[in-house]
């Protein structure tokens, strides 16, 4: 959930209970707040991952070496987009990690494995940033890792795991 879902949400401008029931697990979760949910830690994920393989790439490091940068980076910045909304909405900094670890860690591992999975399998990894492979194949794995993601995500969700832990703190 971005922050402004949830300072919409604490405004009472967002979905209403029927909502709060579908993030907190009470009967499930709908596709739209699990695609939601998925949207949110790819942001994060496709930043720090994008960021990770540019600069790798750039600095001709070899694939191991940049996948780890862009795998670290990609968690990074997928926790940290949880955590900047989470301290906005006034948890302290410790409750903030736990939380944010605990809703966003299964959603951005499954986008990073299959993500990188992706760009292994089309060797998009020697490519040149100057390539169509390099961006077609991120890009791509940017897409099938939404795909696979957010059912899982609506199952987690649905059961008040994964992203539903954040919906308390709104």
């Amino acid at each position: 959930m971005t922050v402004m879902d949830h300072t919409a949400h604490h405004t009472g401008t967002a979905h209403g209970h029927a909502a709060h029931q579908a993030h907190g697990g009470h009967g499930g979760a709908s596709w739209a707040t699990a695609a939601k949910a998925t949207l949110h830690c790819l942001t994060g994920c496709a930043i720090g991952e994008i960021l990770g393989m540019v600069i790798g790439t750039a600095l001709l490091r070899g694939n191991v070496p940049t996948m780890v940068l862009a795998i670290t980076l990609a968690f990074v910045f997928g926790y940290s987009f949880t955590l900047f909304a989470l301290r906005r909405a006034g948890l302290d900094f410790r409750s903030a990690v736990k939380v944010a670890l605990a809703a966003d860690t299964v959603s951005i591992a499954i986008m990073e494995l299959v993500d990188n999975g992706v760009i292994a399998l089309s060797g998009a990894m020697d490519a040149h940033l100057s390539d169509a492979l390099f961006w077609t194949a991120l890009l791509g794995g940017f897409a099938v890792a939404f795909v696979i993601t957010t059912p899982v995500n609506k199952w987690m969700i649905g059961r008040g795991k994964g992203h539903a832990v954040v919906h308390a703190y709104h």
